[in-house]
């Protein structure tokens, strides 16, 4: 989406594609680029200056805002409607797994089911973290070509959680399919290992329930406290095979049936829906259900979390459900990343840091010429609703960062102040607005994105620039695939990351679909290892 000198009112779509997710991330260690500015905190709503975190001082002349105003009544001069961008955070990441899934079995993605910024949100940049429950707000930039266009990035992190430290207990209720669909290998098993390790993670104050469907839903576990009963969870997870026809409406119902039932006052209460999607009785379309999961997210706090498991996956379906339950949706086709998302990031993110999170980006006008935000269209806010808390944002658990990548064109000459970066998020408990900001100047973009120690910034550019090129995009300053799987390749080199040593197989394999190469190898798999800086 593209802005020039004229208005544009922009109104957060249906969020038709995706699976779930926004946990395939960890911490990463490389700078940004250019510049030379420091990090000044931003002022509180009582007027005093706050600092910022420990790190705080942004890369390559951006800065980092870390005050949070108790009150959310600040206001700044503000821009021409036109040089405003505002979306809801979206920390889903399925899109790209799915992607990768498709390409490592020869083919190319569906365009439609390609989402830029689930690609940008897979690997974990190391934004600075706040102290408190908020956010950290970094932006960086640098130059994309010789012709006015450069790459600004803005970067939010939330503050992690500590796996041994104190937290809400949580009350889940799985939502299993077990349609004919979910034998084919890499779907029910896949599922299966997946509760089974998760059951071995859970606190003993934590609860749990099991819903399975296919024609219909049965109830196979109400909520139980998990204390003593790890033994007979396993043991209802193990029973589980696959029935029938597929009526994800029907198991939709029974889960939130049973987590209204098994609601706790004060607990995280979540449904966590494990399917691959593909609906074909009952309610075929997302509209009769979302009714019921948008009244429950707003009587009980219920929201829900999406696992796209198979190698056709009904991409839109849970997407739809996903954001209309306030949650999000990853996708998983081996055991390491069911690991990976069920051992080290459910547990880990239970806990939440922010409800309907919003980010507003203002652009100079003096400096800049147009801009266009790289993904987030069906997250997209009206720019007069970034205040409004009745507007449905994202959540944000602890330990996600959320980045947005803009293609900007300066004004020849241009320079100063470039674009403020302000996010907006309620308490979970309180429900109290807090906002939060950064700004970025012109001295950022003085380096090349390409240039050497900018490996932070440039794995945000390489994981964008390729999901544009797979849906046939024209975003600026974009080099061949052949030269992204070049870079993401010395990356990994560089960092000893799999996760990048993945993307950069993922880009050949593209390369090759899109224009067949003699001596390509195909797409492997990469082991997800612990402590690989992007993962």
């Amino acid at each position: 989406m593209e802005r020039h000198d004229r208005p544009a009112v922009r109104r957060r779509g249906a969020r038709f594609p995706a699976v779930i997710a926004a946990l395939l991330a960890a911490g990463l260690a490389a700078g940004g680029c250019a510049g030379g500015g420091t990090g000044d905190g931003v002022s509180s709503s009582d007027g005093s200056r706050a600092r910022a975190p420990k790190g705080g001082a942004a890369p390559d002349g951006g800065r980092t805002g870390t005050a949070a105003p108790q009150e959310a009544d600040r206001r700044s001069d503000a821009p021409a409607p036109d040089y405003l961008s505002t979306f809801a955070l979206d920390v889903d990441t399925a899109s790209y797994g799915y992607a990768r899934r498709t390409l490592a079995e020869g083919r190319l993605p569906d365009p439609a089911t390609v989402r830029p910024e689930e690609f940008v949100n897979s690997f974990r940049p190391d934004y600075p973290r706040p102290e408190d429950n908020g956010f950290s707000v970094t932006v960086d930039g640098a130059r994309a070509g010789r012709d006015g266009w450069s790459l600004v990035r803005v970067g939010l992190a939330t503050r992690g959680a500590e796996r041994n430290a104190e937290r809400p207990p949580a009350a889940l209720t799985f939502v299993v399919d077990v349609s004919g669909s979910m034998d084919e290998p890499g779907r029910l098993d896949l599922v299966k290992e997946s509760l089974g390790l998760l059951a071995d993670q859970l606190r003993d104050d934590d609860s749990v329930a099991l819903v399975t469907f296919s024609d219909e839903a049965r109830t196979e576990l109400p909520m139980t406290r998990v204390g003593d009963a790890r033994g007979r969870i396993r043991e209802v997870v193990g029973a589980l095979a696959t029935r029938a026809s597929t009526d994800v409406g029907a198991g939709v119902r029974a889960g939130y049936d049973v987590a209204v039932a098994g609601h706790r006052k004060g607990a995280t209460n979540r449904v966590v829906l494990l399917s691959d999607a593909l609906a074909n009785t009952g309610d075929t379309e997302a509209d009769p259900i979302l009714a019921r999961i948008d009244e429950e997210r707003r009587a009980y706090g219920i929201t829900l979390f999406g696992v796209g498991v198979g190698s056709e996956y009904g991409d839109a379906f849970m997407e739809r459900l996903a954001d209309k339950g306030d949650g999000q949706t990853t996708y998983v086709s081996t055991p390491e990343q069911a690991r990976k998302v069920f051992v080290d990031q459910l547990p880990a993110h239970v806990e939440l840091r922010a409800r309907d999170a919003k980010a507003q980006v203002a652009f100079d006008r003096g400096t800049v010429e147009k801009f266009r935000l790289v993904g987030y269209e069906n997250r997209a806010v009206a720019d007069e609703d970034f205040r409004n808390d009745r507007v449905d944002g994202g959540e944000v658990g602890a330990g996600h960062t959320v980045t947005a990548l803009y293609a900007v064109k300066t004004r020849p000459g241009a320079a100063g102040p470039l674009a403020t970066a302000t996010v907006r998020w309620l308490d979970p408990a309180t429900r109290a607005p807090h906002e939060r900001s950064g700004t970025v100047g012109t001295a950022a973009l003085t380096g090349d994105i390409w240039g050497d120690g900018h490996d932070s910034l440039q794995l945000t550019a390489i994981a964008a620039y390729f999901a544009d090129a797979l849906r046939g995009g024209d975003l600026p300053g974009a080099p061949g695939l052949g030269v992204l799987a070049e870079r993401a390749g010395a990356i990994a080199d560089r960092s000893g990351s799999a996760v990048v040593r993945e993307l950069a197989d993922a880009i050949r394999s593209a390369a090759g679909l899109l224009r067949p190469r003699e001596g390509e190898n195909p797409s492997r798999e990469g082991e997800l290892r612990s402590g690989d800086p992007y993962s």
